[in-house]
């Protein structure tokens, strides 16, 4: 069992989960559907009705004011610490850190595209659904809307080129490799695809690939070629009552090869740590592996309804 603790977005609230001890307490008893985790204990969370921020690991929060109260995703920069936070509709605010102030980074509405953004259930309207800074370069920002691709700043937000060339455009979840610096990893609505640039041009991945609306995503600590995804034929499938008919897929040697599955609830989140990979159920269920999705062990901890998933940094 791995020794990590990690921080859930579940209905019930943000929840620390400690792996060893198989133990799970809920510490912002406030609907989130979006957590992050940084250096020194900092971390986020957001849902529906706003955003709360955490100096101490999970163990305490802080409402934080935004101009928009519905949080769809958050960030924590591990290069700089600076917070970012993720609305619906599309804005996108950052704060250099827990408990100052925070400002809107405009330059996202003056992307070219922005007119033609959608999110299908509700056509009139779209979110930032993934943010992620480099861990590497403070600078270099990627921001995922759905619906409407992958933005890439170089300039910590001040300014953004359009939607990049080979991305996924209905993004999902976006992550970079913390020690190949130029290495960064898309799931989406129509597939997965990477980048070996810093995010300036994707590569699809779809080699082995046999459903393709892809959900979450891990990448291995070690290994940059080394990755995996939660996927399943459709979004009425994944999100949807029926049985989800979803796959884990670990991407190595250029094609992905199918793991678990088929899983009759969709994995909404993937976190991989140097000893484990943990899935995150809908239901709330957890499964972990030590073998890089070879077999998978089901602990004890009873979440409820789960949204996302957060690597503690203590």
């Amino acid at each position: 069992m791995t020794s990590a603790q990690l921080l859930a977005a579940t209905d019930a609230g943000a929840a620390v989960v400690d792996l060893a001890t198989e133990s799970a307490r809920v510490t912002l008893q406030q609907p989130v559907r979006c957590v992050a985790a940084g250096p020194g204990g900092v971390a986020l969370a957001g849902g529906a009705d706003g955003l709360w921020s955490s100096r101490d690991a999970g163990e305490s929060w802080e409402r934080a004011e935004l101009p928009e109260n519905d949080v769809f995703s958050v960030a924590v920069s591990p290069a700089d610490g600076a917070l970012y936070a993720g609305t619906e509709p599309s804005r996108l605010f950052v704060s250099p850190a827990p408990g100052e102030p925070w400002g809107e980074l405009d330059a996202l509405q003056r992307i070219p595209s922005r007119p033609q953004w959608s999110f299908p259930p509700r056509p009139w309207t779209h979110h930032v659904r993934w943010i992620a800074p480099s861990p590497h370069d403070p600078d270099r920002l990627l921001v995922g809307i759905e619906l409407g691709g992958v933005m890439l700043s170089i300039d910590r937000g001040r300014s953004f080129s359009d939607h990049r060339p080979g991305a996924v455009l209905d993004a999902h979840e976006l992550a970079w490799h913390p020690r190949a610096e130029r290495r960064a990893y898309e799931v989406g609505g129509s597939g997965a695809a990477w980048s070996d640039d810093g995010g300036e041009s994707w590569h699809e991945a779809a080699d082995g690939l046999e459903v393709s609306y892809c959900w979450a995503l891990a990448a291995s600590p070690r290994d940059p070629d080394l990755w995996w995804i939660a996927a399943a034929p459709g979004p009425f499938k994944a999100h949807g009552r029926q049985p989800a008919d979803a796959h884990v897929y670990r991407r190595e040697n250029g094609a992905w090869r199918r793991l678990a599955g088929p899983l009759d609830v969709m994995p909404y989140a993937l976190a991989a740590t140097e000893e484990a990979l943990v899935m995150g159920l809908r239901d709330g269920r957890l499964r972990i592996s030590g073998d890089g999705g070879g077999t998978w062990d089901e602990p004890s901890q009873q979440l409820g309804p789960l949204a996302a998933l957060a690597v503690l940094r203590l």
